[in-house]
């Protein structure tokens, strides 16, 4: 049967979700305690790669397995074999050509700022600190332009590998909590470092480096060099992925 597992994990430790010859990886983690509990070869497919020192709630992955443990009881099990920054929080049963990464219908990403003088210490694992005045409001202005569909290749890496940049972003909503400012957006599917690229362009609007009215030229130009710098990856969680109900 094919099982799907949703994930959450600190990814501080690990060099991305996507196996490596260069450390390791969350990928590799799952599937070395799925081999072992089930004592046959298990190879997990991702929904998102997610990067070195990027963090997730809801990633998901799916595998192939022979055995007659109901769905729903494998993340009791296998949790009991991992380490604690991975944890599976749900297991079900799903069809034989449900595919984690082309199925979904949406994905949605907070990227965290930590914006106050001095770090805080019990965050710094989990938010980018940045020192500076960051105004907000100026910020949630260049933001909406990025809302619906767009070519956003001036937000992708070079090292993008895909047939279009086309995608669509659903929402992007930027708010102030207390010191933090929280950058959330839902979109179709995402450009390599496309979210962090945007988080980086928009701190420095905040910041008053580029004016609000500079993202839609950004986004026009179709230009990596025109936007802001790639913000670190520890600020970056992956808060779910959904399907369509009848995936």
């Amino acid at each position: 049967m094919r099982v799907m597992l949703t994930v959450a994990y600190d990814g501080t430790a690990y060099v991305g979700w996507q196996i490596q010859h260069n450390g390791l990886a969350i990928q590799q983690v799952l599937d070395d305690a799925l081999s072992e509990f089930f004592k046959q070869p298990i190879h997990c497919q991702g929904a998102s790669r997610t990067d070195a020192g990027v963090h997730a709630l809801g990633n998901v992955a799916v595998f192939d397995v022979d055995t007659r443990m109901p769905a729903e009881k494998i993340a009791f099990g296998i949790n009991k074999s991992l380490p604690d920054d991975i944890v599976v929080v749900d297991s079900k049963r799903v069809g034989d050509d449900f595919h984690p990464r082309y199925g979904a219908k949406e994905k949605t990403y907070v990227y965290r700022i930590q914006n106050d003088e001095f770090c805080d210490p019990t965050r710094r694992l989990y938010t980018y600190h940045y020192r500076y005045p960051l105004d907000e409001g100026l910020m949630k202005r260049a933001a909406g332009c990025l809302v619906g569909e767009h070519d956003f290749t001036s937000f992708s890496s070079i090292h993008a590998q895909t047939k279009t940049f086309v995608r669509t972003i659903y929402e992007l909503s930027v708010e102030r909590v207390a010191d933090e400012v929280q950058i959330e957006i839902t979109g179709n599917g995402f450009l390599y470092n496309m979210v962090r690229i945007i988080s980086g362009t928009l701190i420095q609007i905040g910041a008053g480096m580029l004016k609000p009215e500079d993202m839609r030229r950004i986004l026009m130009a179709k230009n990596r060099g025109e936007a802001g710098p790639t913000a670190p990856p520890q600020g970056l969680t992956l808060v779910r992925i959904l399907y369509d109900k009848e995936d």
